[in-house]
């Protein structure tokens, strides 16, 4: 019998308040390591602003977040990025005016030894020179491993909305993340852009040896690449289980997709 994987990432009774609005209410959950784990919900559901407490960008009102073991609680962004976490956002967030390279340089200055401004002097600060020279460089490595070195002298902006996903993918891989979330990875692609993305996310679990966890609204992405799936609806948890289990539960059905018409049964397809 196979052992259960532990918990890498865990949130214990969290809660986000904005005023009078609770947009994520008393919620635990946790993500198995090594595992490709989704987080889905209808539109409001609360589940970009989990990702924004995970990573820092907000502190929660009550509850805690803990990584392999340690706690991240209320730390700033580049500090649980640190601690091995990366991410993307739901809206490309791309420096538009750099080119492809220089965006996924950007992601290694977070592990950088030196400070910034040595690398206006190198013929003072060596050190900083040779460490630019090598994030350069494994910057073009990671970039032709994901397909885009050809692309790295233009600017991102303009590149195709499918590539500057993977350029944004791209970035937070040069941070050297154990841990990746992806929120909305699909958002405006094509059927067969979707379809390909299956086998992408797959790709960078595997070769980067990272645990994935996935905000989708596109349920054959989301069925097709996930272990296992928590949903959410108006802030709270309403199910968690395997992909075959989420596509039959009545709950889900009803707050995902609404009430299936006379009866008939509803199903995530």
């Amino acid at each position: 019998m196979k052992s259960e994987k532990k918990n890498v990432l865990e949130l214990e009774r969290v809660s986000m308040r904005f005023g009078g609005l609770t947009a994520v209410n008393d919620l635990s959950l946790g993500v198995p390591e090594g595992g490709i784990t989704g987080l889905i919900g209808p539109n409001g559901a609360g589940k970009t602003t989990v990702f924004n407490v995970i990573t820092g960008f907000y502190k929660p009102t009550s509850g805690s977040v803990s990584f392999a073991g340690q706690a991240i609680t209320g730390l700033p962004p580049h500090r649980v990025c640190k601690a091995g976490l990366s991410r993307t956002f739901q809206n490309i967030r791309l420096f538009h005016n750099g080119t492809v390279l220089e965006n996924v340089m950007t992601g290694s200055y977070v592990r950088q030894n030196g400070a910034w401004w040595e690398c206006l002097s190198p013929f003072i600060f060596r050190c900083a020179a040779i460490e630019e020279r090598e994030i350069r460089e494994s910057s073009l490595a990671l970039l032709d491993r994901l397909g885009l070195a050809a692309q790295a002298g233009v600017l991102s902006s303009s590149l195709p909305y499918g590539a500057q996903r993977r350029l944004e993918i791209a970035r937070a891989l040069a941070t050297k993340p154990r841990f990746l979330l992806l929120d909305e990875p699909a958002a405006g692609m094509n059927p067969q852009e979707s379809a390909e993305l299956l086998n992408f996310i797959r790709r960078l679990r595997d070769e980067f040896e990272l645990t994935i966890f996935l905000i989708e609204h596109d349920m054959k992405v989301v069925m097709g690449v996930c272990e296992h799936i928590w949903v959410m609806d108006m802030g709270a948890l309403i199910a968690e289980g395997a992909p075959a289990e989420i596509r039959e539960n009545h709950r889900v059905i009803e707050a995902y997709l609404g009430k299936p018409d006379d009866g008939e049964a509803g199903r995530c397809k």
